[in-house]
């Protein structure tokens, strides 16, 4: 029977959802039951540099297409013995490990693909010395010469093989078909982005938790460190003076080094910011993209940022074929075996002309946390987004009415609160926002924004918003005793944050909206706050979907520091990493009258 008789829609009675698991019937019947495995075959790269990589096949006569995993992650990682040992481990289990993200092989196999496994020079048993820039290319157009490829080639795999398959798209390889970058880097640099990893400027640690897992290459110099270019060494000189880096031991310990010790981190902390080159190639590289793209993430993305950032910016800049999918809360299982059956349909379709229904469904799914269920739209952010401000103000109270000029509303007093550093306290203050006990269900989902008036007394702060999801409460607030305050006890779920360095306020209003801010982040635009000064602060808050229910509560936390859940400078989970936040104690008053008006923009979705 062939594969084109084979596929079937088959309707899932489901009585319950997940939000790792796309919401597709698709299904085809494995067609191959033995696999030919081919480890440590050397792929020789236009300048004589060889690749070492793994080929998985049906064992069969006939041409298959092939899909490839290609990042920076060693290859015998990915391997299917691996996945035999390593059972699937959610990401609350010990063993969880990211960067095992290449796909199972045996299923791919089995329903007529090839599998290829690699890693670019440098990495694991490839050969080291020139360029990556066209490793992926080259390897690309090898396995379409194989005898036993039909000329066909997709590519799969999520995070850093994300970003690589966006990567080489842009490079237009000539038998590279279709991409289905799941989990991809930042969109607004090559294999990553500043400003979508650290939005607002703002430093966290996941790549410095990840280097401890041996993950990503990151070797380690012996000997005296050696002298630096000259503009390099003034910023090195500029950050050895920090004296935010060096309440960070651990931080401070790789700028000593000079860039002998996990290097990638060291450029980093010597020139935290972006470059506006940078950002208008990345636009320029847009229009190169010219292929088929499924890209998304999940919203666990927004602990570390890029990619949730990048799948977005992705999406709406490329003109192809392409889908968006938005996932749940809870970061997909390791060794990466979820959304198969819907990678299998996007590149059934398009490396196999199986009509597997996947174009004509809406572009978007998207998973509303609340209801806990899938949900299509047309566009992200939604086309029917009704942008929704609600004001803070006096009582820590969130409302939608506006402020009223020329009447009491002018005369507000601001609220404040102090932050010492992780020197002195573990302990993280906070003003805290709420809205009154929803009337009815209130379905946000999209890019928010705070539009903060505060001052400072230093010159800096790390602004830090978090929306949470705060409820049901069923109390009425009166003057009685016991009835006064919000009850202690209400659930609570994080829903999603934002950040920005203060310093780092500039905004690009060409680039710039409301519900999706674009700040400069360059060292040029940089400039220190003046004590004292009430700035307007946009902080962009990453996106997110979810059901307020009636008698729930919007909650708005406004604080100024974060700190690690390990000793030692470590976290309990790498993805879920903290930030470098100021050395200085300080003060924080926030404004909210008719010249201030503080507030949230939300995307609130009508219901019908």
């Amino acid at each position: 029977m062939s594969e084109l008789t084979m596929a079937k829609i088959v309707p899932t009675p489901f009585l319950t959802s997940t939000g790792d698991q796309l919401p597709t019937a698709y299904d085809r019947l494995p067609t191959h039951e033995r696999m030919v495995e081919e480890r440590d075959t050397w792929v020789t790269m236009r300048d004589g540099v060889r690749l070492c990589i793994d080929v998985y096949r049906p064992d069969a006569s006939e041409k298959v297409p092939a899909l490839l995993a290609f990042a920076v992650y060693n290859k015998d990682m990915q391997a299917p013995e691996i996945m035999r040992a390593l059972t699937p481990q959610p990401a609350y289990a010990p063993l969880w490990t990211g960067w095992l993200e290449a796909g199972d092989s045996r299923f791919f196999t089995a329903r007529g693909y090839a599998h290829v496994i690699g890693a670019p020079r440098g990495i694991g048993k490839s050969e080291g010395g020139g360029s990556r820039e066209f490793d992926s290319y080259d390897l690309i157009e090898w396995i379409a010469a194989q005898p036993w490829c039909d000329g066909n080639v997709g590519m799969v795999g999520i995070s850093g093989y994300g970003a690589e398959q966006f990567h080489v798209a842009k490079q237009q390889p000539p038998h590279l078909k279709a991409i289905f970058p799941f989990d991809p880097r930042g969109a607004y640099g090559n294999l990553g982005s500043f400003r979508e990893e650290y939005p607002g400027g703002v430093i966290h640690l996941f790549r410095y938790l990840l280097s401890g897992t041996g993950a990503v290459p990151m070797h380690r110099t012996q000997g005296p460190p050696g002298a630096l270019p000259p503009e390099r060494e003034a910023l090195w000189r500029e950050a050895m003076a920090n004296p935010d880096y060096r309440m960070f031991p651990h931080v401070y310990n790789i700028v000593t080094q000079k860039g002998q010790h996990i290097p990638a981190i060291f450029d980093l902390l010597i020139d935290p910011f972006d470059k506006e080159e940078t950002v208008r190639r990345a636009e320029a590289d847009f229009a190169r993209v010219k292929i088929p793209a499924y890209t998304g993430s999940g919203w666990y993305g927004y602990t570390y940022k890029t990619h949730l950032n990048g799948a977005q910016s992705w999406f709406s800049n490329i003109d192809v074929p392409k889908k968006l999918a938005l996932g749940g809360p809870a970061h997909l299982e390791r060794p990466f075996h979820a959304m198969h059956q819907e990678i299998l349909r996007w590149h059934d379709h398009w490396l196999k002309g199986i009509d597997t229904g996947i174009m004509d469904e809406p572009p978007v799914k998207y998973w509303l946390m609340g209801a806990n269920e899938w949900r299509y739209a047309d566009d992200w952010p939604l086309p029917e987004t009704q942008w929704t401000k609600l004001y803070l103000t006096s009582w820590g109270r969130l409302r939608p009415e506006p402020f009223v000029p020329s009447s009491n509303d002018g005369v507000r007093t601001p609220d404040a609160f102090v932050q010492m550093p992780l020197t002195q306290t573990a302990e993280v203050q906070r003003l805290r926002y709420l809205s009154e006990p929803l009337p009815h269900d209130v379905l946000v989902a999209g890019p928010m924004a705070l539009n903060l008036f505060a001052s400072l007394d230093q010159d800096d702060t790390t602004w830090i918003v978090v929306v949470s999801d705060v409820g049901p409460d069923v109390s009425v607030r009166t003057a009685r005793e016991g009835e006064r305050d919000v009850p202690k006890d209400l659930p609570e779920r994080e829903i999603t944050r934002g950040w920005l360095k203060a310093s780092n306020r500039a905004l690009d209003p060409e680039r710039s909206k409301p519900w999706k801010l674009w700040h400069k982040l360059t060292r040029e635009a940089s400039q220190p706050v003046k004590p004292g000064e009430v700035n307007e602060y946009a902080i962009e808050i990453l996106s997110a979907a979810n059901l307020f229910k009636a008698d729930h509560r919007i909650c708005i936390d406004i604080c100024a520091m974060d700190v690690p859940t390990g000793v030692g400078g470590a976290t309990n989970v790498e993805y879920i990493s903290y930030h470098l936040c100021g050395s200085k104690t300080v003060l924080h008053k926030v404004y909210h009258d008719d010249r201030r008006p503080s507030h949230v923009l939300l995307p609130v979705i009508p219901q019908d």
